[in-house]
């Protein structure tokens, strides 16, 4: 069973909360972001922005930054985020793995959120796999020291 359509949304200014991947500055630093320095999270795979929508009002201490490859995925949870006025949390339209690789830092982020990724059974689907070696390396590289990696699956 596939995903259910997304509703129609009303116009909104997704400016500050969706920013595509090959817009951001190099190098990328979060508090131009946000305009504050506070501890970052990301989240991987985003979908329709569930996790960034009920975890972000709970913790306006830390920052939060998901990332969605499906362009109306990633504006559909932007939308989520300006509609509920919440101002810690940001959507980024692109490739984890690239975003992880050419502009993120290492050692500057509390944590990172995989929930629930397809799994890509087939072995011609080996690549599309969000966690693999490269990426778990890049995690790893990206975490402060006790940084932490939080993986749900149902595979």
């Amino acid at each position: 069973m596939g995903r259910r359509a997304l509703r129609k949304t009303p116009q909104l200014d997704l400016s500050r909360h969706l920013i595509k991947l090959d817009d951001l500055p190099a190098p990328w630093a979060p508090e131009e972001i946000f305009g504050r320095r506070a501890p970052l999270e990301i989240e991987i795979g985003s979908g329709k922005g569930l996790f960034l929508f009920n975890t972000a009002p709970a913790r306006p201490q830390h920052d939060f930054w998901g990332i969605e490859v499906e362009g109306k995925y990633a504006a559909h949870a932007a939308g989520k985020l300006v509609r509920a006025g919440i101002m810690n949390a940001r959507m980024l339209h692109g490739d984890a793995q690239r975003f992880f690789v050419e502009w993120l830092p290492t050692a500057t982020v509390a944590a990172v959120h995989v929930y629930f990724p397809d799994p890509w059974w087939k072995k011609r689907h080996k690549k599309r796999r969000v966690l693999n070696e490269r990426s778990v390396r890049e995690i790893e590289r990206a975490l402060i020291p006790g940084g932490r990696l939080h993986f749900w699956t149902d595979v």
